[in-house]
Parts: C-alpha cells; sequence; structure tokens
C-alpha cells in the first residue's frame, strides 16, 4: 500500500492544499467549506484547520480566562476527530459572526456557557472532518469509507496494518461532501471526555510564554494612563498640561472623555508624570451618594413599590392568613469589585485608517463598538486580538478600557498600551450591585407553606446596553448606538432577552412550597455596576440559603433534614445534598470549637450543595473545610471542574470575609489589597468535591461554586456563635 507523493497527488489534482471544515450547523443542510465571514448569519462558534504539515488548528471562540476552554473546548474537537488534545493548537478567534454564542448573540465568554453550548457543535465538527478524511483515504485505497477508521491522527485502512496520516489526505479530503447524518461517538467509546487530562495552556502559562494583554509588545511602543474623575461623572475643567508635558519621556497629555490621558516613552515615565498632574473636575452631575444613602433608597424603594412579580404560585397572603408562624427577615449584601489579578490593560494601533487592538476581553464583538465610539472608524475598519485573561470573572465584558486605548492611540499615530493601576481598577470599576433582600415565610405543623421574596436593586442590563446593542447590529451607523441601545432595553423582555440579573437564582427557588411570591422593585442609585462571578446567583443564594436555614431552625429540624424533605422529589438536588452531607460527615459531631452549615444550590444548570465547616480563631472567622458535591451533567475534564469549583469557593470565601465596596460622598474608599483583601494562600480550607456520574447534558462549572459557599459559611457561623449575621461581609464579632 506504500504510495509516493507523486502518485497521491495525481489522485487529487486540482485540489487546495489545506482543509478548512467549518462547523455544522445545526438545521442547515450540507458542508461549509472555507472561511465565510461575509455569510452574515449565525454559525456554531469555532473552526478547524488541518494542514499538509500534519498540523491541526482550532479556532477557539470563547476566550481563556482560567476557566479551562483551552482545553475543555479542544478536548470536544480531539474525542471526534480521533486525535490527542495535545496534537491540536488552539487559535483564539477574530470577530466574526460564526463566532457568537447562540445564548446571548454576542461573541462573548460568560455565564458559564461555554461548553453547553459547544458540546454538540465542536464535536460535530470534529466528526464530519474525521469522516471527510476517511473518505477520502477509501478513495485512495478504492475500498469502502465504512471498512476504514480514524485513529490516532491517522485513516487505517481496512487491513488494520497500512495507513495514513491526516496531514497527507487534506487536499483529497476538501473535496469531499458529507450526506446525511454524521453520527457521534457513543460515551462508551470516548478515550478523552470524562477522563482527567492536563490543561493543554499549562507549559505555556508556567514558563511566562503565554500572552496576557498586559504583555504585548510592538515596535515603536509608547505607554499611556488615564486620570480619571474620583467620583463618577466628573467632568475637567482645567490641567497643567504645559507644565506635565515639559517633563522628560512625556509626549502627550490632553482631555478624553474620561479624564486626562498621559503618554510617555516609558511606563514609569507616564506614572511620574500622572503623579504631577493636577487637573480641576467639576462634580456638578457626578455620583454623590454613599454606602448609608444607598440602603436608605433601597428600603424605601421597597416600602413605596412592592415590585414586579416574576413568579407568582398559589396565594401567599392567604398563607399567611392561616399560618402558625409568620417569619421575616432583611438581607443586604453591598458593592463588590472584581480584583482581577491582571488589572485592565489595552494595546491599540491606529495606522492606515484602521485601529488594530490587543486586549483581553471576554466581547471581542463589544471591543470593535468600543473603538468605534472613540474614533471615527465604524467596527469593520477595527481588528481585536485577544489574548489571554488573567482573570475576567465578568468584569472584562465592559469594554471602557478598550475605549481609553484606542482613543489615546488615535491621537498619537502609535502603538500605545494603557495600563490602569491596582488603585484605579479598584476605585474605577464596574460592581456587582449592593442589593436588599425582604424575605417572608409562613410556617404551619412544622410545614413551610408559603414563601415571599422581594429583592430591592438595579439590573445590569441598564448599563451593559451600550454596546451590547450596536454589537448584535454591527452594519448600523454610529448616529444609530444611542438609539439602539435606547431600543434595547425599551424591548427587553419582548424583542431581546430579559435581563435576569437581578431576580436569577430567586425564581428559580427548588422547595416545594405551595404558595411562593417572587418579586423585584427596580432601582439604581447610579453606581456603575456590571456582571460579576455568577451574578445575581451570589446575592440571591445568600439571601434564599440563610433564610432557609433560619426556618430549619425555627421549625426545630436539622438543616439538612429539613432541606431534604423539600427537594424530596428534585432527584439531582437531592443526589448533591445527599453526597455534600456525605463528604463532610454531616451526622457525625464537628470539632471542638467549629460547627457546620449547610446550603444547597443550582446556577447556570448546575446543581451544588456545599458544607462549611467554621470556626472562630484568634479573633478571625477561619474556614477549615469545605465539602462540595456537583452535578453538572456530563463532565468533559473532571480536573478542570475540581478546579473551577475550587477556585469558586475561594471567590466566594474572599467575598464573605472580606468583599465590601463602600462609597462616602460618591467616592470609592477602597483602593488596593490592603482594604480589598483576597483570601491569602495560608488561609485555604481543605475542599473536598464530589463530582456526580452523569450523562446528562453538560452545563457550567466556572461559577456554580460561588453561590453556596457564602450562605454555607454564614450558617455554620450561627451554629457556632447563635448569632444570625444577614449581611456581608460576615464579621467574626458580630
Amino acid at each position: 500500500m506504500a504510495m509516493n507523493r507523486r502518485d497521491f497527488l495525481k489522485v487529487g489534482a486540482g485540489v487546495s492544499g489545506g482543509l478548512v471544515v467549518s462547523l455544522a450547523l445545526p438545521g442547515c443542510a450540507g458542508i461549509q467549506t472555507g472561511y465565510q465571514p461575509e455569510a452574515g448569519e449565525w454559525r456554531p462558534d469555532a473552526w478547524l484547520e488541518l494542514t499538509e504539515n500534519d498540523e491541526v488548528f482550532f479556532t477557539l471562540a470563547r476566550v481563556e480566562m482560567g476557566q479551562g476552554t483551552y482545553t475543555g473546548l479542544t478536548t470536544l474537537i480531539a474525542e471526534e476527530l480521533e486525535i490527542k488534545p495535545e496534537r491540536i493548537t488552539p487559535r483564539f478567534a477574530p470577530v466574526a459572526p460564526e463566532y457568537r454564542n447562540p445564548l446571548y448573540k454576542l461573541q462573548l465568554t460568560g455565564g458559564s456557557t461555554s461548553v453547553a453550548t459547544s458540546w454538540e457543535p465542536l464535536r460535530m465538527a470534529g466528526a464530519e472532518a474525521r469522516l471527510m478524511l476517511v473518505m477520502a483515504a477509501a478513495r485512495v485505497w478504492n475500498v469502502e469509507a465504512a471498512e476504514c477508521h480514524a485513529s490516532e491522527g491517522r485513516v487505517v485502512h481496512p487491513n488494520g496494518i497500512d495507513s495514513m496520516a491526516y496531514g497527507k489526505l487534506v487536499e483529497l479530503a476538501a473535496k469531499e461532501v458529507v450526506r446525511g447524518d454524521i453520527a457521534l461517538k457513543p460515551r462508551k467509546e470516548w478515550k478523552y471526555i470524562g477522563k482527567q487530562q492536563g490543561r493543554l495552556d499549562a507549559r505555556a502559562k508556567s514558563t511566562g510564554t503565554a500572552v496576557y494583554g498586559i504583555d504585548v509588545e510592538l515596535p515603536d511602543m509608547v505607554y499611556g494612563v488615564v486620570a480619571r474623575p474620583p467620583r463618577h461623572g466628573g467632568r475637567v475643567t482645567g490641567f497643567n498640561g504645559d507644565e506635565v508635558r515639559a517633563m522628560t519621556g512625556v509626549l502627550e497629555v490632553f482631555e478624553t472623555e474620561r479624564g486626562v490621558a498621559v503618554v510617555a516613552d516609558k511606563y514609569w515615565r507616564a506614572r511620574k508624570a500622572q503623579e504631577a498632574l493636577s487637573v480641576e473636575w467639576d462634580f456638578s452631575e457626578a455620583l454623590s451618594v454613599s454606602t448609608e444613602d444607598v440602603f436608605e433608597s433601597y428600603r424605601t424603594a421597597a416600602d413605596e413599590d412592592s415590585g414586579e412579580s416574576e413568579r407568582s404560585e398559589g396565594s401567599f397572603e392567604r398563607a399567611v392568613e392561616g399560618a402558625e408562624r409568620v417569619l421575616e427577615a432583611e438581607y443586604a449584601q453591598p458593592y463588590l469589585a472584581h480584583a482581577t489579578l491582571e488589572p485592565m490593560n489595552a494595546t491599540a494601533w491606529y495606522r492606515g485608517g484602521r485601529m488594530e487592538v490587543w486586549a483581553p476581553t471576554q466581547a471581542p464583538d463589544l471591543g470593535r463598538i468600543a473603538v468605534a465610539r472613540v474614533t471615527d472608524l465604524g467596527p469593520d475598519d477595527v481588528t481585536i486580538n485577544t489574548t489571554f485573561l488573567g482573570g475576567g470573572f465578568g468584569r472584562r465584558l465592559t469594554q471602557d478600557y478598550i475605549e481609553e486605548a484606542a482613543a489615546v492611540a488615535y491621537r498619537v499615530r502609535r502603538p500605545v498600551k494603557v495600563i490602569w493601576s491596582r488603585e484605579e481598577d479598584t476605585r474605577h470599576d464596574l460592581y456587582r450591585p449592593a442589593m436588599l433582600h425582604r424575605m417572608r415565610a409562613s410556617l404551619s405543623g412544622g410545614e413551610l407553606t408559603g414563601w415571599h421574596h422581594q429583592i430591592v436593586g438595579p439590573q445590569i442590563l441598564d448599563w451593559y446596553v451600550r454596546n451590547a446593542a450596536p454589537a448584535q447590529y454591527p452594519w448600523a451607523p454610529k448616529f444609530m448606538y444611542g438609539t439602539l441601545g435606547k431600543v434595547g432595553l425599551m424591548a427587553e423582555g419582548i424583542a431581546t432577552p430579559k435581563d435576569m440579573s437581578a431576580i436569577e437564582g430567586a425564581i428559580e427557588y427548588p422547595y416545594q412550597v405551595d404558595n411562593i411570591d417572587i418579586r423585584h422593585t427596580h432601582t439604581d442609585p447610579g453606581v456603575p455596576v456590571t456582571w460579576w462571578r455568577s451574578v445575581g446567583y451570589s446575592h440571591n443564594g445568600f439571601a434564599v440559603e440563610t433564610f432557609m436555614d433560619e426556618l430549619a431552625h425555627e421549625s426545630g429540624e436539622d438543616p439538612y433534614q429539613f432541606r431534604r424533605r423539600l427537594v424530596s422529589s428534585e432527584p439531582r438536588h437531592l443526589e448533591v445534598l445527599d453526597q455534600a452531607a456525605h463528604l463532610a460527615n454531616w451526622t457525625s459531631p464537628a470539632p471542638q470549637g467549629r460547627a457546620r452549615g449547610i446550603a444547597l444550590f443550582r446556577s447556570f444548570g448546575t446543581y451544588v450543595a456545599q458544607v462549611v465547616e467554621a470556626g472562630i480563631e484568634n479573633g478571625a472567622i477561619r474556614v477549615y473545610k469545605v465539602a462540595c458535591a456537583v452535578d453538572c451533567g456530563q463532565v468533559v475534564n473532571p480536573r478542570i471542574v475540581e478546579d473551577q469549583i475550587e477556585g469558586g469557593i475561594l471567590f466566594g470565601l474572599t467575598a464573605a470575609l472580606y468583599g465590601e465596596i463602600t462609597l462616602e460622598s460618591g467616592q470609592v474608599q477602597q483602593s488596593n489589597f490592603h482594604d480589598y483583601q483576597l483570601m491569602r494562600q495560608y488561609e485555604r480550607p481543605e475542599v473536598l468535591v464530589g463530582i456526580v456520574d452523569s450523562a446528562e447534558a453538560p452545563t457550567g462549572v466556572g461559577e456554580p461554586g460561588v453561590p453556596p459557599v457564602i450562605p454555607a459559611l454564614g450558617n455554620a457561623l450561627f451554629a457556632l456563635t447563635g448569632k444570625r449575621q444577614r449581611s456581608l461581609p460576615l464579621r467574626a464579632d458580630a
């Protein structure tokens, strides 16, 4: 069966030298070949490319910010392509309609949706390519394709001995047309999905060769910093530009939409010049509220408006009328910063009538809109190069840092990197909203008969729609951007998706209660907000699961058994609840000086139960152990699931113990890790993660570890001290 290259090429004469296979479009007939950005329609969100040199490239449409898409999504392709994941080279996707997230109709990474939205399309892409390669080899050998099979990046002849590498077949495979349905590999035949695999980006990240946004270096690059108003909404009225321009290395000092930009030949010179900058601000329209004002406005709004009904079953009022006991509680959560370890940054270069940007962004298509807003360019004149992200948590869905870099680059006409300091990153963040919750429940005969939850606070879409709406219609002229944003808000829940950011996790209340009343009172004090890891689930999880613990205590029932009884008809909730209790040895006494708390929550389609074992040591809260059970459907990589759940737990514990952004007269009081503290390594608890073996469709794991750990810790502290804490952060001396 030996064949030299000349004979082989005769078989495929006239065929191009590479095979490019797109993902199969659900509901569309035929195979899409080649890269077709002009199609103007949604397509599945990644591309597969094979070359004559036996290279395999996977264009990754979801960014890598530590959550494991680089490995997990590549594994889906590898499984069906019959090639080891490490043989595939992922590449970050450019902006194109093909790469939009189907849930959001935008090219963004968020909501723990990467695996869920890619599960079938990516496997189909690998299966398509494999079948085309097999068909091509069969044509060369003049045998039936059904008699051949693919293995380890080669197509194997029916004799089981001879084989051909994929790279030798790409020219022929490009001519093949697949007709009919494509069969995906059954679960029992999987080699990589569900198996413990190392991360494909581990070596690059551990050796420093992975390129994050802050690592980008370009020829003749300069550095920019921006002095922003200390209060949101402040405007520049004057600054000592001439004095600062005279400093060594300073190239430009000028006003921008967000403040005053300083550009220098070196980053440290730009920073020193910023220190010498004296800016006069107009605060007449700036934010002026303090933290106390925010919660006072929430309580006033809640008193005046019962809110919009989000879920109503039975009659809560009748349940109250017939109740033996009615419990009420109010819970409050502060604003929270994202505190990504890589601060906001972007590099931009304006040349030849185009802008090229290198940025750690979760939404590159919104990045193009951000550039267009601050220049006379259109989105098609902008190229966004996505880098690795040093943390995202939702912060990098908002593109203000790209706007700044683009505005500066457009002025200086040189490649410029704009970097935020840690202090700027903290004081000019867009925060997780502060929220207020009013809870009521009715009990009769030891049974929970009614549940009422009033959520008070803003909606994130109000702040996000500014760039999101134009990104959905990149062909629209810029004068329509403002109108598109307004229309998007007006059509919310009708022509556009409903904003669930305030109510998610509350309306999915899982417990069996006949009378349910869940409402949202929409009020916005004007503090900039955006998505934060687990979004609304984070604050609703605390309110729901803390109140459930209070109800269990009032009923005189064990908190685990109380919950278990109320989810007895929900097998997936029940499974994780039982498994977490088992991992934590719930029925055995906690060690002296410690206590346990439990919480159960479903977010982003993933079921999680957690038990926290905590105590108070040297006047501080100490978390010793967290036992967690998770059901995220079919697991792609168990190690990544464990890592993400543990990361979410530590992220949630940081918020529970330390997280708090406060304002005085509109000015954020925190600035760096000394006063916006993160959990340190020595504080890290033992974390046990049990993964439910499931064949259900996969769901996300990047965020579901966060919501239950916060109430579980609070419930443990109540079990320890007998004092219930209804506001965050939790305190040892409460």
